[in-house]
């Protein structure tokens, strides 16, 4: 089970206040060693940038398992026994598909900063983070190959909420996506499960609008409960899940504002009956959204008058994950999360 951690989040949505401090070390090469040891089962906070007691530990215990000095200091050494995961460093080569390691860990949270992460700071280099780096180089003015050299790393380093800096902190609020009320909360056990995100029941054909400020990072079928899913990605680490759609209307790399119309409610999936599953995540940990709602609507009623119980996680509708692709991660996230 991940760790769900609420105390402390900041959640951006329209606007983020803070002023940037200079950081200790740097937050990408921090990011790095905690997808690392989080591929190791060693930590199980956020892959965050931020060096706490969380990551101390993991690197305790494994310098620990490897017989090396404890001094929670990821030198030469330490790097060396994570593998795959502890090398190459970032800077020194050009990532492209396929590629692994320390470097596209640093290269993902990097993307996840800025805003055009793929979600998930895993070390692998696939299908979303090439895209991700595309939408990056396009944002920044420069060749947008999907390939990240020297000239994509050192753009998401200078580019605000960079590399370098702390990771600014202030209230950050998501605009309601449709008008219902919360059916299912967020944690609600099901069936050995832990429900990640919210229900919020609504007739079917419902317009869905995006929470906040963002880029759609995923607009497709996923095979793991969620149905039809659109994920944004917004500034800080953050995105915004949106499930079980009956149509989706919007496209991978759409740039989007609150209210922009993503797609309709539905029941594809793991569903019940018609409603959105809405859920948050920071920095690839689901937290819970319901605090974090304004009272605006992002979108209007539907006219239909179709309306069900919601659900989900139990198996309904598994005939139709035949058509999820599993090109990418996101495709086959499962619905709710382990207890």
């Amino acid at each position: 089970m991940r760790l769900l951690r609420r105390g402390g989040v900041v959640v951006l949505a329209l606007v983020a206040l803070a002023a940037p401090a200079p950081a200790a070390a740097s937050t990408a090469e921090v990011a790095a060693l905690q997808s690392a040891l989080q591929g190791l089962r060693l930590y199980s906070g956020f892959v965050d940038g931020i060096k706490g007691p969380l990551t101390r530990d993991g690197i305790h215990t494994l310098q620990r398992r490897r017989g090396l000095r404890v001094d929670g200091i990821a030198g030469p050494e330490t790097r060396r026994a994570l593998g795959w995961r502890g090398r190459p460093g970032l800077g020194s080569r050009v990532m492209r598909s396929g590629d692994k390691g320390w470097d596209v860990a640093a290269l993902q949270f990097l993307l996840q900063r800025a805003g055009q992460g793929a979600g998930r700071a895993d070390g692998l280099f696939g299908p979303l983070t090439r895209e991700a780096v595309a939408r990056a180089q396009e944002a920044a003015g420069i060749t947008a190959d999907g390939l990240a050299g020297p000239v994509t790393i050192r753009s998401l380093r200078s580019g605000a909420g960079g590399d370098g800096e702390a990771p600014p902190t202030g209230p950050v609020r998501f605009l309601r996506p449709v008008p219902g009320p919360i059916g299912d909360p967020f944690g609600a056990p099901r069936n050995g499960y832990t429900h990640t995100g919210v229900d919020i029941p609504d007739p079917e054909g419902t317009p869905i609008g995006a929470a906040g400020v963002g880029t759609v990072i995923y607009a497709a079928y996923n095979g793991g409960g969620y149905g039809n899913l659109v994920v944004i990605g917004h500034r800080l680490g953050y995105t915004s899940w949106y499930g079980h759609l009956s149509t989706i209307t919007a496209y991978v790399g759409e740039e989007v504002v609150g209210g922009t119309r993503i797609g309709y409610v539905g029941s594809t999936g793991d569903a019940s009956g018609p409603h959105l599953h809405f859920e948050v995540r920071h920095y690839d940990t689901p937290i819970d959204p319901a605090p974090l709602l304004l009272s605006t609507v992002a979108a209007r009623p539907a006219t239909t008058l179709r309306r069900g119980p919601s659900g989900g996680c139990d198996g309904v509708n598994r005939a139709r994950r035949a058509r999820a692709r599993h090109d990418d991660w996101i495709a086959g996230e499962r619905l709710c999360a382990e207890r």
